[in-house]
């Protein structure tokens, strides 16, 4: 026979009901027995509930059935709370964003999606819709990041209405969000600068369009191991990377510079331009008036900024990263060796990013290999191309 349970208002009537025997003379215990439980949960009983009325235990209920209401209300709040914590901080705009967003919280909270959409005000049709780009997003991409290139004042307004112009349907609103989502922005306006023909030789106005177009020269200094200083003129052909000469001696003038330029005139043909920065070297009324006499022109950065010299200036660091940060020179003859072993290595052999990982004079043109035959009858094993070893500067 199961177990009967008795309802608060039930308990309240037969603890009345145990009063008025008792009141009549019975014992507690045959009062007891005459409702039907025992003398345990009879005090049990009149321990929870003694004293009070019918009315008064239904309102105890009411009250603890609130007081449930407000601990679940509690907390879900307090966990809406932690949800919003753990979000990004900032808007969640898109729904992208929000996506990203649940599914952090998900994991991190290990909340359900349900109680994650909620608390982020994200649908749960959208959460679980796969976003699916458009077929010309690609190319549109493209042509935008062209024209942002192109035309560096320009913002988004501008450039839909030339992709417009050009063909597209698009509106300002896409354009505006591919335009954020690869983060273009108008450059800040820079200070007005003069041309070319006002000695503005910065490598942004003045880039290199071929071989020999221009050459740009700047000194290093270095001291061997005795601390005595010995500097080296470095000279560079911007459009091919090739590092052309470099000098190296204890002390290097104007005239030293002259006959390094003649040389290379010599061997390599007058150059369109001679890029440098004011050194005393550089701003000599005799190489200056040399270098016009030979046809070529000079192209000075402005005072205190040499990243307008940025080839040379790269090429130096290079110079000093793999090459002159390792040695210990004991002599200047030394010295003129194994720079030069380094600058030929360099020139043939270092492989350069910018040229394709390719050097920018190679000594060894490997041709293309030909289509293998049909059905070779034993195809020989290619032959091994000869690979110059690095110069170790020591």
């Amino acid at each position: 026979m199961s177990r009967k349970r008795h309802k608060p208002e039930e308990i309240v009537a037969k603890l009345r009901q145990v009063d008025v025997l008792v009141s009549q003379g019975q014992s507690v215990a045959d009062a007891v027995r005459s409702i039907g439980v025992t003398e345990v949960t009879y005090y049990r009983w009149r321990q929870e509930y003694g004293g009070l009325k019918s009315d008064q235990v239904r309102r105890m209920k009411e009250l603890e059935l609130e007081n449930q209401r407000l601990r679940k209300a509690v907390a879900d709040l307090t966990l809406d709370k932690l949800i919003l914590a753990e979000a990004a901080k900032g808007k969640l705009l898109s729904p992208a964003r929000r996506r990203a967003c649940v599914e952090h919280v998900m994991q991190t909270l290990n909340v359900s999606e349900r109680r994650a959409c909620r608390a982020l005000g994200q649908h749960r049709s959208t959460q679980r819709k796969v976003p699916r780009g458009r077929d010309d997003e690609e190319q549109l991409t493209t042509d935008l990041i062209e024209l942002a290139r192109r035309y560096g004042r320009y913002g988004y307004r501008k450039i839909s209405a030339l992709l417009k112009d050009a063909g597209w349907l698009v509106n300002d609103k896409r354009v505006e969000r591919i335009w954020r989502r690869e983060g273009l922005k108008v450059p800040a306006r820079q200070p007005k600068r003069g041309r070319l023909w006002l000695a503005d030789g910065s490598c942004v106005r003045l880039r290199p369009k071929h071989r020999d177009h221009v050459w740009s020269y700047d000194f290093v200094e270095d001291r061997t191991h005795d601390g005595r200083k010995f500097r080296m003129l470095n000279v560079v052909d911007e459009f091919t990377h090739e590092c052309l000469a470099i000098r190296v001696a204890r002390r290097l003038k104007a005239a030293d510079v002259i006959d390094v330029l003649s040389d290379l005139f010599i061997l390599r043909g007058v150059p369109g331009h001679v890029r440098s920065d004011n050194g005393p070297e550089f701003v000599a009324k005799s190489v200056q008036a040399w270098i016009t006499a030979v046809g070529a022109k000079t192209a000075y950065i402005a005072p205190g900024s040499p990243w307008e010299n940025g080839y040379v200036e790269s090429f130096n660091a290079r110079l000093r990263d793999e090459g002159l940060d390792g040695e210990i020179f004991y002599s200047l003859r030394e010295a003129q060796i194994v720079i030069e072993s380094w600058r030929r290595h360099f020139n043939t052999v270092r492989p350069h990013a910018s040229l394709g990982y390719r050097p920018p004079a190679p000594e060894v043109l490997v041709p293309r290999q030909p289509a293998w035959p049909a059905a070779p009858p034993q195809p020989a094993p290619p032959a091994r191309l000869a690979v110059a070893q690095r110069p170790t500067l020591n």
